[in-house]
């Protein structure tokens, strides 16, 4: 009476490749002889190896579903196809214990090519209001010779004679558990199932060749040193012709020369004489929008931050700008001519002890303006 296979691993007849197999490795996992060394249980795991050698395989299923013996016919004689102390393939028993399957069947020679990035230099305004700038990059990309397919031109790839296109090669070998198969890439066509024996003169059989592109990035208001535009497909395109990866553009804003960029607000330092900062005045100021005047109230003191609001860098995510805070630096005289000093002696004659700043007592006023007029005049 011919073994139920399908009650062996206990699953439907119309069961899945994919039910067949987490039954397999249930069972595998259960009555392994190196977890069971009981015989009746090593007698039960040849049985399960065998229905799975058989129901895993679509051709030998076929043959068994229509009442065929699937391993005699393939020359096994006994569980597992190798003879009745054999056990199945060695990869299925390694993931049923570590739950990985390995790869079957010849790898593509198509894969998707790698990331690139490069790095690219902007001003702060084109920061602070974005821009488009055209960059040179240089990627591989598909070979136009054999547009990917890595043979010379009328040629093509051909099924390898040792592993006859599964790309890999198989080798059976004893153990403590008997006989047991074990598979790895096949070494003449390096698990491609295929090989190339007129490789493309322009890429040497790899499907792709270095070149020099010109891309337009557009820059969006508000980056800053290390933000990354993603450009994607624009990366090194993969052996074979395979899809690009992406592409990676890292901004880094060059120094200005007014403007301390932190965050989105910008910081710059204006210097002032002390007459100016005592009577207050207009200072002009070249900002990202233009020529503006920024107003010196009477008294100001050294050190003071006058914020001009929305002036700053736009905001990368969300609307609106951040701030230009000037910072004052009243600078006081080293060196006074004899006027000059006359009439500071007197202005400290005049105030007697001291008072709040920007704060003058009758008189006082013309002779700042007196001593306003001497520093300027110098």
């Amino acid at each position: 009476m011919a073994t139920d296979y399908y009650a062996v691993l206990g699953v439907r007849r119309d069961a899945s490749q994919d039910e067949i197999k987490k039954a397999f490795r249930r069972l595998a996992r259960e009555l392994h002889p190196d977890v069971n060394p009981d015989p009746k249980t090593q007698e039960r795991f040849k049985e399960i190896n065998a229905a799975y050698e058989v129901l895993s395989d679509p051709q030998k299923k076929q043959v068994y579903d229509l009442g065929g013996d699937p391993l005699s016919q393939s020359g096994g004689g006994g569980a597992g196809g190798f003879g009745a102390g054999g056990f199945g393939n060695f990869s299925d028993i390694m993931d049923a214990f570590f739950g990985t399957a390995s790869q079957r069947g010849p790898r593509s020679r198509t894969r998707r090519g790698q990331d690139a990035m490069i790095r690219l230099e902007v001003d702060l305004d084109e920061a602070a209001f974005g821009t488009t700038k055209d960059i040179q990059v240089d990627t591989a990309v598909v070979c136009g010779t054999c547009s990917g397919e890595g043979a010379a031109p009328g040629t093509s790839a051909q099924t390898c004679d040792m592993c006859r296109g599964r790309g890999e090669v198989s080798q059976v070998t004893r153990s403590f558990l008997g006989q047991v198969m074990t598979s790895r890439p096949c070494p003449q066509c390096q698990g491609f199932g295929t090989i190339v024996p007129n490789p493309c003169p322009e890429c040497a059989g790899d499907g792709r060749v270095r070149s020099r592109r010109t891309l337009t990035v557009k820059i969006p208001a508000g980056v800053d040193n290390g933000t990354r535009i993603q450009l994607a497909g624009e990366g090194e395109v993969g052996p074979g012709g395979g899809p690009a990866g992406d592409l990676y553009v890292e901004i880094h804003e060059l120094p200005h020369p007014t403007f301390q960029r932190r965050g989105d607000d910008l910081h710059c330092t204006v210097t002032i004489p002390m007459t100016a900062a005592a009577l207050g005045t207009k200072v002009p100021l070249e900002t990202l929008d233009g020529l503006e005047e920024v107003d010196i109230r009477p008294g100001t003191q050294s050190g003071q931050s006058i914020p001009l609001h929305g002036r700053g860098v736009t905001h990368l995510r969300g609307g609106g700008r951040g701030d230009l805070i000037v910072h004052v630096e009243v600078q006081t005289p080293t060196k006074l001519d004899p006027e000059q000093e006359q009439l500071l002696r007197q202005l400290a004659a005049l105030r007697g002890e001291e008072r709040p700043t920007g704060q003058f007592q009758p008189g006082q006023q013309g002779l700042f303006s007196r001593l306003k007029d001497a520093f300027n005049g110098r």
